[in-house]
């Protein structure tokens, strides 16, 4: 089996499902009681989450758990827009947005909000001076990810601060699911980051939504106590502390992780040359760990399932798309109905090896004759 869909969810990391399967065991008491029990679960989370805030130079109080990045970013975005909604009713993002962010600003829209879409550059980044046009004294929320989960892109999100901060009644928010635990990013100067642990070799089912200490949000789920008033629910110990391992092995070796997947991007570019209906369309801004490409002419899925036989696993772009609609993202960049209609997704990690590519490789122009000639 070869895998090349990383930036769907990864495989978990042997050391942190040991941590998670020990910590399950060892602290079955429910963090919110009040006995030994308890209060022995409840400080190995509070443990968990200094480790957390180091990592990430925030503070520990910053830190809201949630089952998922989809969830962090519904509580960022409806959260600010419901509790300070007499400051204004205008938000501006992006078309590169995760469904659990864009599917947001529909309905947001039909309450009575203004949606603006900041344009993009020709590399597919925040056009900064179209930015600092649209936004107002009305702007409540500017939420911009800070790596595309399709093509990569990654965006400048201390000078898309720089434009936010001086509006100090609008906050800014950025969905880091695909740069946390991948590439260097600094939270000084986000209001609100939203990420997911599956995404850097944790489990499923935890997220966490970094909200700055001054900010407030209408919560979203509604209960007794836990780990964060903004979010209700009974702590979940191993999964809160395996994340903390998993965050930690992630940063500990990032430059030369980075490095080796960005060598690994570069090849694989290089060989898809040959194929004359390939259009790469990930490009130097993205981050190495997605390549975005088209095939001209053919279908995603087919090829999605044609190296499916191979027992070859890519992607047509974000797991949590819909499926049978282009690529937005791809549009938005290339302005090419073609290649948003035929865009494959194939991510990589510092676990893929070269032997894996260039297996992929060979399987890939097996498939590419076969659906090619077709034509």
């Amino acid at each position: 089996m070869i895998y090349l869909d990383y930036s769907a969810t990864t495989p978990v990391n042997s050391e942190v499902l040991d941590t998670f399967i020990k910590c399950e065991k060892e602290f079955i008491g429910n963090p919110n009681s009040l006995h030994t029990l308890g209060v022995k679960s409840k400080n190995i989370i509070e443990k968990a989450t200094t480790q957390i805030a180091q990592f990430l130079n925030v503070k520990n109080s910053e830190i809201i758990y949630t089952s998922g990045a989809s969830e962090a970013n519904n509580l960022a975005i409806k959260g600010i827009c419901e509790k300070y909604k007499l400051r204004g009713k205008h938000i501006i993002t992006t078309k590169l947005e995760h469904s659990s962010v864009a599917n947001q600003m529909d309905y947001l829209m039909n309450n009575g909000y203004k949606i603006d879409y900041v344009k993009l550059d020709q590399n597919g980044q925040v056009n900064l001076k179209d930015l600092e046009e649209k936004i107002n004294n009305d702007t409540i929320l500017v939420s911009i990810c800070a790596v595309n989960s399709e093509i990569g892109i990654l965006q400048p999100i201390d000078k898309i601060a720089d434009i936010v901060k001086k509006y100090p009644k609008c906050f800014f928010h950025s969905d880091m699911t695909q740069a946390i635990g991948k590439v260097n990013v600094n939270l000084d100067n986000v209001d609100l980051v939203s990420f997911s642990a599956h995404k850097f070799y944790g489990l499923k089912g935890i997220g966490i939504l970094i909200k700055k200490e001054k900010i407030e949000l209408e919560p979203l789920i509604h209960g007794g106590r836990s780990t964060s008033i903004y979010r209700s629910g009974t702590p979940t110990t191993a999964l809160i502390v395996s994340t903390s391992k998993a965050l930690r092995l992630s940063l500990e070796n990032l430059d030369s992780d980075l490095k080796y997947v960005y060598e690994l991007s570069e090849y694989i570019k290089e060989k898809l040359k040959k194929f004359d209906k390939v259009k790469i369309n990930s490009n130097s801004i993205c981050i190495p760990h997605i390549l975005n490409i088209s095939i001209i002419d053919v279908k995603p899925e087919t090829m999605l399932h044609a190296l499916e036989k191979y027992e070859i696993y890519i992607s047509t772009k974000s797991a949590c798309s819909s499926s049978n609609t282009l690529s937005v993202p791809v549009l938005e960049l290339t302005n090419d109905i073609k290649r948003a209609n035929s865009s494959i997704r194939i991510s990589i990690s510092k676990l893929t090896t070269k032997e894996e590519i260039d297996r992929f490789i060979d399987c890939f122009e097996i498939c590419y004759k076969e659906l090619t000639c077709l034509r």
